[in-house]
């Protein structure tokens, strides 16, 4: 091919790039038009137009947008505890056979009421043998008081004197020390006074509730031989619980005794406000938490021993130019927003969020103060925006 013919091929190609260039340029044009009414109609598409009558219908508020103060709460995990000082482990304190049992799991109980009865030989044997030496001391001290005579008229001698007065010591301490331990068995001093060889029931030993409370673990059956220490009822007074607060070590310049805090139970339940009495000053090696804890009254036990909590300890109050409630702000589009008045109707407009409260949120950006907005009831125009959307789409 010769140079002319190359010249003229490349003209006709840069003619026929320049037609197609035109062609679409032109096409663009014609199609800009179009993108602008359809985000115009997009936009249109945003507003929810509801009546006076249908907002008073479907609970709707609103609200002038503006400072409200916001409590910061540090959200920590606990479980409900007994209360430690409140809580018994019953031991029979002697050997023996359990003859009846009163009181069972989950049962209520008095102050002083009979929980179970044990016959106890060795109980019986030492009743017997502090019987014997009352009755030993009563003849020392008879003894004693014919050889003082005696010695003082010089009819016996100083020795049978002496050796009647070391033996009336002896009773003494005999009789005190096994009245020690019929002490230490629970037994009044009043009940000793009146202790007498004809009471049939000298093994009888009585299990007796130390404080009112509901028992909550019982080992214990009749016809069954416990022994001494063993651990036969739990008792609990449940008219108040411990809640132990998990305090993480970031969070420890924030929980401190006298710090107010809110618990809540499952899905808002339970609630209760209640005050920090105690931080522990040790971290515990497993979960390098520390734990706080709150004393909290429960009259009805609704609060119950292993139930998790979660704690909502107030750290500050802010103050905020703009904070709407959280049932203002929905998702719209992947983007918090917040349903502003327009004159049109109600438009979705995002907003930036800052700090949160339980109820409130302060708002950064995208709702000026004085601009009104839906506060409650939000949902219910997203609602009506998606069925728009969906019935525009079909």
């Amino acid at each position: 091919m010769d140079r002319k013919s190359i010249i003229i091929l490349v003209i006709i190609a840069l003619i026929a790039t320049a037609g197609l260039t035109a062609l679409w340029l032109g096409r663009q044009e014609e199609k800009q038009p179009q993108l602008e009414k359809s985000e115009e109609a997009h936009a249109e598409e945003q507003i929810v137009r509801l009546s006076p009558e249908e907002l008073r219908e479907f609970g709707v508020k609103t609200d002038i947008a503006g400072p409200r103060e916001i409590p910061v709460y540090l959200d920590l995990p606990g479980e409900v505890n007994f209360n430690a000082d409140l809580l018994a482990h019953i031991v029979p304190r002697i050997s023996g056979v359990v003859r009846k049992v009163y009181r069972g799991l989950g049962e209520d109980v008095s102050r002083g009421e009979t929980l179970a009865i044990i016959d106890s030989l060795e109980l019986a044997d030492l009743k017997a043998s502090y019987l014997a030496a009352k009755e030993r001391l009563a003849l020392a001290e008879a003894n004693f008081k014919r050889e003082k005579i005696l010695w003082e008229k010089k009819i016996s001698s100083q020795q049978d004197y002496l050796n009647a007065k070391q033996a009336l010591a002896e009773a003494r301490i005999n009789l005190r020390a096994l009245r020690q331990k019929l002490l230490a068995l629970g037994f009044s001093t009043e009940y000793l006074r009146t202790l007498k060889e004809s009471n049939n029931s000298l093994g009888r030993y009585e299990i007796k509730a130390p404080f009112s409370g509901t028992i909550i673990e019982k080992h214990i059956t009749p016809g069954e031989r416990v022994e001494a220490n063993t651990v036969i009822f739990s008792l609990a007074d449940l008219s108040t619980v411990w809640v132990m607060i998990s305090v993480y070590r970031k969070d420890l310049p924030y929980c401190r005794p006298g710090q107010k805090v809110v618990l809540v139970a499952g899905e808002n339940i339970l609630r209760a406000e209640g005050v920090i009495d105690y931080v522990s000053p040790l971290l515990e090696e497993r979960t390098r938490t520390a734990r706080a804890r709150v004393v909290l009254p429960n009259p009805e036990g609704l609060w119950r021993p292993g139930m998790l909590v979660k704690a909502h300890i107030l750290v500050k109050t802010i103050t905020p130019k703009v904070a709407v409630p959280k049932s203002a702000l929905q998702t719209i589009d992947g983007k918090t927003c917040v349903f502003v008045r327009e004159p049109d109707g109600f438009r979705p407009r995002p907003v930036t969020t800052g700090q949160e409260g339980e109820n409130l949120v302060e708002i950064l950006s995208g709702l000026k103060p004085g601009e009104e907005y839906v506060s409650f009831g939000a949902f219910i125009l997203k609602g009506e925006l998606e069925k728009e959307s969906f019935g525009d789409e079909h």
